[in-house]
């Protein structure tokens, strides 16, 4: 296993987008030292970590003699550029851009509409209280799923995985979704497609040990 101590990730145990770059470091049989900001207690939005993302948002992967990276999808691509082997994206340019348009929908038309900062202003500012909020999870995992397995489903791309017959980065980005979902204990129905997927994912240890429960500050752990 090729070793890279010299890599570092923000991170948090549970953001999906942690998660995405977790599995492709897995993936790729790299290793990475992690700092634990907690989302919970604000420490996002502390000077010491705003110099690193003035975002205020996670992962961040530091990289020796760079400005760090930010956004889960850049950051995969770097690592597949990298260290290609094995491969996230396909090696024709349709195939390329049909994955990275899966993995874009669902890490900015789906993942964007739950994420905590979304929560905050809307039970503080919008008048959501705990059942208002859950329903508008609900509806925006339902119609990200549902849209993407009526693309598994009917596009012939689609193999073993969401795109042919090896992981890509739009299984990464699918699982991380499905990772979330499940610590919100929802789930959408009539997904076959999708179902099938994921059981698949779960068979690979990149996948299971990236998993949030494993990783430092969750619950039991």
């Amino acid at each position: 296993m090729t070793s890279s101590p010299s890599y570092e990730l923000y991170a948090f145990w549970r953001t999906s987008a942690t998660y995405r770059v977790r599995v492709a470091l897995n993936l790729k049989g790299l290793s990475a030292q992690e700092h634990y900001i907690d989302l919970d207690a604000g420490e996002q939005r502390g000077e010491a970590f705003l110099k690193i993302n003035p975002l205020g948002a996670i992962p961040a992967l530091v990289v020796p003699g760079a400005p760090p990276l930010t956004q889960s999808l850049a950051i995969l691509e770097y690592l597949d550029e990298t260290t290609p082997t094995p491969p996230l994206l396909p090696s024709d340019a349709l195939g390329r851009a049909r994955v990275r348009s899966i993995a874009a929908g669902l890490a900015a038309d789906t993942h964007p509409l739950v994420v905590p900062r979304v929560k905050k202003y809307l039970t503080t500012k919008g008048g959501f209280d705990d059942a208002a909020w859950r329903a508008w999870q609900i509806n925006w995992f339902s119609t990200g799923l549902q849209a993407l397995e009526q693309r598994l489903a009917t596009e012939g791309a689609t193999g073993a995985y969401c795109h042919g017959h090896a992981i890509t980065m739009a299984d990464i980005l699918l699982m991380s979704i499905v990772a979330v979902m499940r610590m919100f204990k929802i789930s959408v129905d009539d997904t076959p497609v999708i179902d099938r997927i994921v059981a698949l994912c779960e068979t690979h240890d990149a996948f299971a040990k990236a998993a949030p429960f494993r990783q430092v500050g969750a619950p039991g752990a």
